[in-house]
């Protein structure tokens, strides 16, 4: 790291911290007690740190790794400084914790962009430190970076699995994911997504291979036609049947294999993914998550995703492909139509963003739903437009990986989109300087509106006399 990109890290970082120092000052003044999901949580970790390891509250329904690391780094501190119990393993304490996970999550995210964009004339160490900048403020993992919950911890040992993976370092990254899935049970999906990477780079590697073979100097696009997609899947049903291709690619990935074997094994033992109260997390297969995600990543990513050369050439290919668009708008019409659930805490939890979203779009009218096929459907072309610079394998295991991780969800809840979003947003190409600031100036103004509702727009509920808050 050259001296000038190392001091600009340095500012961006410490910038950073102490806003979420202040932020994290006024949030535990406002708000002392635990709010919404920590009334389970931080009662969990305060059992942990007493040594009653075999308490645990039905309503939680994620593994125990959340309270397992705060014990690791409250019982050394309590030692250390010779604090008691109750100070240790406090409310304000064990959020603090979380802020500790974002300053590693800030880290992870550079050193990422450094090695998914080495450096280059097109890629400076400044736009670096300004895309991690930008994706550490991202609103909706920021945010509970300030309360106790599972996400920022869950970001960061995927993060980091990841990180391990694109060094080459598998048996780590495999044990970095399972540490993820302790967090939550989904992060499987991300240690698959890992060992996809490996196997994706040997399929690239064997696909070119056998392009020069054939002298076919034709590369596969994301653009490209219908018989160029079964080309490739033909390719890879053929390579993935054989005997001798299996087996080297289990002595690549056989950590992450080991840890797969782990989750079944888990599954089959707990009758399920989800630990106790599975009445409120039944999966199924709620196919317009999907469109929310794109929407909700068009949102965010807009100045990459929105712009007028994109509509521009999206229109041009509306026109080019009337029939392959219009058979497109037909099953996203029949899935919406067909698999539209609607969660009952959508419907009853007024503190969440997404109860507004529901009720002043999607309850407007019964056919808004259907209109809005034409925002998912440009959505998702200008999505896959800003991936073609990866490998057609590398986007098949994304976008599986992505179905996995949204598709089963019944409930409509931004958290679940915090990981695939920011895995889409570290691969992509590096924009212009001006929409990188633009993207920055969002998050901002988002995180500004957010922490404002949330500290200073209080109400209280008819039967209820605790505060209520408005939150992500």
């Amino acid at each position: 790291m050259e001296r000038a990109v190392a001091y600009g890290f340095s500012a961006a970082m410490s910038g950073a911290l102490l806003l979420s120092c202040l932020l994290f000052a006024a949030l535990n003044r406002r708000q002392r007690a635990p709010y919404m999901d920590e009334a389970f949580h931080v009662p969990q970790a305060q059992a942990y740190c007493e040594g009653r390891f075999g308490q645990w509250d039905p309503m939680i329904t994620t593994l125990p790794g959340l309270y397992l690391v705060s014990v690791g780094i409250a019982r050394p501190l309590a030692w250390l400084f010779g604090w008691t119990g109750s100070i240790a393993c406090s409310t304000g304490m064990l959020r603090f914790i979380n802020l500790l996970f974002s300053v590693g999550n800030f880290y992870l995210l550079y050193l990422l962009f450094s090695k998914v964009h080495p450096k280059s004339k097109a890629v400076s160490g400044f736009q670096r430190i300004l895309s991690t900048l930008t994706l550490a403020l991202f609103p909706t993992l920021y945010f509970f970076t300030f309360l106790y919950y599972t996400d920022p911890g869950s970001v960061f040992f995927t993060l980091f699995s990841y990180l391990m993976c694109l060094y080459g370092n598998h048996k780590t990254s495999a044990l970095l994911g399972f540490c993820g899935f302790m967090f939550r049970q989904t992060n499987i999906v991300w240690t698959v997504f890992c060992a996809g990477n490996v196997v994706a780079e040997k399929l690239n590697e064997v696909w070119k291979t056998e392009l020069l073979k054939k002298k076919d100097e034709k590369t596969f696009s994301i653009k490209g036609s219908f018989s160029d997609l079964f080309r490739v899947l033909r390719f890879l049903i053929e390579y993935l049947t054989s005997p001798q291709n299996l087996i080297k690619i289990i002595a690549l990935t056989w950590p992450y294999i080991i840890i797969v074997v782990v989750f079944f094994a888990f599954v089959l033992i707990n009758g399920g993914i989800v630990v106790g109260d599975r009445s409120s997390h039944e999966a199924c297969l709620h196919f317009p998550q999907l469109f929310y995600f794109l929407s909700f990543t068009l949102f965010f990513s807009f100045p990459h995703l929105l712009t007028r050369a994109k509509i521009r050439r999206f229109l041009q290919t509306l026109r080019k492909y009337p029939l392959r668009y219009s058979l497109i708008a037909v099953i996203s019409l029949f899935l919406i139509w067909k698999f539209t659930y609607v969660h009952k805490y959508l419907l009853a939890d007024n503190r969440h963003y997404t109860f507004y979203v529901w009720r002043k779009v999607f309850q407007r009218h019964e056919l808004v739903k259907y209109m809005l096929v034409p925002v998912y459907m440009f959505a998702g072309w200008s999505f896959a437009d800003t991936l073609k610079s990866k490998s057609i394998f590398w986007i098949l295991l994304y976008f599986v990986c992505l179905f996995a991780v949204t598709v089963p969800q019944k409930l409509l809840e931004f958290r679940y989109f915090i990981l695939p979003y920011l895995i889409y947003r570290l691969n992509i190409p590096f924009p212009s300087l001006y929409k990188q600031l633009l993207e920055l100036a969002l998050y901002i103004f988002v995180n500004v509106a957010t922490f404002y509702l949330f500290l200073n727009k209080t109400f209280q509920w008819p039967n209820s006399e605790e505060e209520q808050r408005f939150m992500w």
